[in-house]
């Protein structure tokens, strides 16, 4: 297993997770959809973070044959019983920008007070190796983790992505978007989930290497 495929089209999530693979100090190759052949994209029919992230991982491998992480992630809202939860990424409609996500929920919140705006972020990572003379059914591993804290009134930063510049983490001053790269990694719920994800990957390369 020298290459990895992050079966995402967002940039930013290859950048980070190619960050992260890099402090681990595995010597792993992550690639990008962009560099592997193109197959149709699964649909998500999964109420759960866990189930999408699955759902991706699997037709990654089936399309590729490498070994195939994907994740699913989002934001879940007290006061909206846990929502946009898995519908995050289209909150605002199937081809919503980021932008567009942020004003509506910044419209559903407009009368909640500072005291009621809680919410955490979720990522659940799925890993999918591809079924081998050891293993002929592969193998699957799912590692999730979740941050916690509190939704703004408007946007402030320009780092970041998706619902960023309106979260502030539970002990931060700063919002999501203001933070650096490695200051979210350190305590995002996507940055949990690699981490633990990477752990499995560095076990599977010792057990490759082991023979």
């Amino acid at each position: 297993m020298d290459s990895v495929v992050l079966a995402t089209g967002n940039a930013k999530k290859l950048t980070e997770l190619r960050r992260l693979v890099e402090a681990a100090g595995l010597r792993l190759t992550v690639l990008g959809l962009g560099e592997v052949a193109d197959y149709p994209a699964p649909v998500e029919t999964e109420p759960t973070f866990e189930g999408n992230a699955l759902i991706k991982a699997r037709a990654c491998v089936a399309a590729t044959g490498l070994p195939s992480l994907a994740d699913d992630s989002g934001l879940a809202v007290d006061v909206l019983n846990g929502m946009p939860g898995v519908r995050s990424a289209r909150w605002a409609g199937p081809d919503a920008a980021d932008e567009d996500n942020n004003a509506l929920l910044l419209r559903q919140l407009d009368d909640v007070p500072d005291g009621r705006r809680g919410a955490r972020f979720v990522c659940a990572m799925a890993l999918v190796l591809p079924s081998s003379a050891e293993r002929p059914n592969g193998a699957e591993h799912v590692r999730t983790g979740v941050m916690t804290g509190q939704l703004l009134h408007a946007p402030v930063g320009e780092r970041g992505f998706g619902y960023d510049p309106l979260f502030v983490t539970d002990g931060q001053q700063l919002s999501n978007a203001e933070l650096t790269g490695e200051a979210k990694d350190a305590i995002s719920h996507r940055g949990q989930a690699v981490r633990a994800i990477i752990d499995v990957l560095s076990a599977e390369l010792a057990r490759k290497a082991g023979g």
